[in-house]
């Protein structure tokens, strides 16, 4: 450990859709944040970032938004995440004199080059000092412990809030993957698509991820369960309950669902033979947030035939491996995606 590494922090993020989560060397987790900022639209100043901006989401008054600078994994507005990226850092790193940080930071795998730019600019001129990429789907595999550098196959389903990641790992590399941009947030349109179609009754984004935490499934429980969900009615324009029934969101949820397991199928086909044995063996690991809901792990089972394994924490799965590369940058050097100047 050299004299550079005692008065740094290295610092490994996992830039969400949904959330962001921070891990510091030598400290671990954090810092869990919902990844929304709120503005002052006049001014542009920023007035709350993380929980504090996500209570404001559907509920601000004219002059104030709040913003997810994050779509589909990734950055969509530029300016918004430099702020959130520069506020988290600032909260995780207490020593201003200290060197500034290596950031290892995730993103998809479908990540295009101008994408990975915006990603690497926002967080240097938040305050890193160098910044290295890893992939989601191989930061999953690593802080699940899973040994990527062997030469079987390893095949993991990361789905977050923005994107769902398939795939394939081997030798330190991404044999074959397949990311698509549907995740926990079409879950939540999913939801509130359907209950203003069938019953007339718009619901926010919120409550509809409430709803889909509450009593969301991807396969028949075997008890079903209901909730209480309150809306506005949009032919009288007035407040109004439903109870709503864990088997009705599971048909809201049909759609996005029967996406993801097709693009979980597409992946397996294109798997090189000799890697679909090992994965046969070894089964697929589901991590991200999606890996809680209720029966998904269930229903990718009864479509592919494999082993699925639902992994321990599935929603820091990505933070812990991009803490393990800090960890050992010289061992996992070949994992992370440098990112080209200029």
């Amino acid at each position: 450990m050299g004299f550079f590494d005692f008065i740094s922090n290295d610092i490994g993020i996992d830039l969400g859709t949904a959330n962001t989560l921070v891990f510091v060397r030598g400290q671990g987790i954090v810092l869990n944040e919902p990844s929304v900022v709120a503005i002052e639209k006049a001014t542009g100043k920023v007035l709350a970032v993380g929980s504090a901006a996500k209570e404001m989401i559907g509920r601000t008054p004219g002059e104030i938004s709040a913003i997810r600078p994050l779509k589909d994994g990734v950055i969509a507005d530029f300016e918004i995440s430099e702020k959130l990226l520069s506020d988290f850092i600032k909260r995780v790193i207490r020593h201003k004199y200290l060197i500034k940080p290596r950031i290892v930071i995730s993103v998809p795998s479908g990540i295009t080059e101008v994408e990975k730019r915006a990603v690497r600019d926002s967080a240097e001129n938040a305050g890193a000092r160098e910044v290295y990429l890893l992939s989601e789907p191989m930061a999953a595999a690593i802080g699940v412990g899973l040994p990527v550098d062997q030469p079987s196959g390893i095949m993991v389903i990361d789905i977050g809030g923005g994107t769902s990641e398939i795939a394939v790992i081997a030798l330190n590399g991404i044999v074959h993957h397949t990311s698509v941009r549907i995740a926990g947030d079409e879950l939540n349109d999913a939801i509130v698509m359907y209950l203003k179609k069938n019953y007339n009754l718009l619901i926010g984004e919120l409550t509809a991820e409430d709803i889909k935490i509450k009593i969301g499934s991807a396969f028949p429980l075997e008890k079903e369960i209901s909730m209480e969900v309150k809306g506005r009615d949009l032919v009288a324009g007035v407040p109004k309950n439903l109870k709503l029934s864990s088997v009705q969101v599971r048909e809201a949820l049909v759609e996005p669902i029967d996406a993801i397991v097709e693009a979980v199928r597409q992946s397996l086909e294109r798997t090189p033979p000799e890697l679909a044995s090992d994965i046969l063996e070894r089964g697929i690991i589901l991590t991200g947030g999606g890996a809680l809901l209720r029966g998904f792990d269930r229903r990718l089972r009864d479509e592919t035939n494999l082993p699925v394994n639902s992994s321990e924490d599935p929603l820091t799965c990505v933070v812990r491996g991009t803490g393990k590369v800090l960890e050992d940058m010289a061992f996992y050097a070949k994992v992370l995606i440098r990112s080209r100047r200029g």
